[in-house]
């Protein structure tokens, strides 16, 4: 007699299965525009302004999934509603060493508050570089949740912001507008 073993028949997959290290994307309305949002497995790459002056060209293989972004989407609305202050998501953006360094820098400039690129260079203890970290903000693949548009130019004016400067306005203007607010 041969003994034999039985392997069960390899499960299914569903297309979420399929799509796990495949990039996702969904849309949102917002007071800045249709944001587009994109990452892998749960994880933020990539929020753009559909509505800018660089919109983001879907790539086909991308599948549109709304649910990994649950999260992302509540903390969007309630940023703009006015009671997130601070983001707590999981973001991977893609970039070199130095950008990295700036994007972490942006994320601690204060709700509602603005920095001027020079401030920045100085807080990454690069103080001569204001133009590569203005290089670097431009290149800021997760708009609002790494806030870029928090930085200004040395002399307080709005200068360069990759959606475009009235939607700069339009999330500093909304920042202000919500900053006494209790998150």
């Amino acid at each position: 007699m041969t003994s034999s073993t039985f392997t069960k028949p390899p499960k299914k997959k569903s297309q979420r299965d399929e799509g796990r290290d495949a990039t996702t994307y969904c849309t949102l309305d917002s007071p800045a525009g249709k944001l587009l949002l994109a990452g892998k497995n749960e994880c933020l790459e990539l929020l753009t302004f559909q509505n800018g002056n660089h919109p983001t060209k879907l790539d086909p293989s991308w599948i549109n999934d709304e649910h990994p972004f649950k999260e992302t989407i509540r903390q969007l609305q309630a940023y703009f509603a006015g009671t997130l202050k601070k983001f707590t998501l999981k973001t991977a953006p893609q970039g070199t060493p130095f950008q990295q360094q700036v994007w972490r820098a942006l994320r601690t400039i204060p709700y509602g508050k603005t920095v001027s690129y020079g401030h920045i260079a100085k807080a990454i203890g690069n103080p001569q570089a204001s133009r590569a970290v203005g290089a670097a903000n431009g290149q800021n693949p997760i708009s609002i949740i790494v806030p870029c548009h928090r930085v200004i130019g040395s002399t307080g004016k709005l200068v360069g912001y990759g959606g475009g400067l009235p939607i700069k306005e339009t999330l500093l203007k909304l920042e202000k507008q919500h900053q006494s607010k209790k998150p």
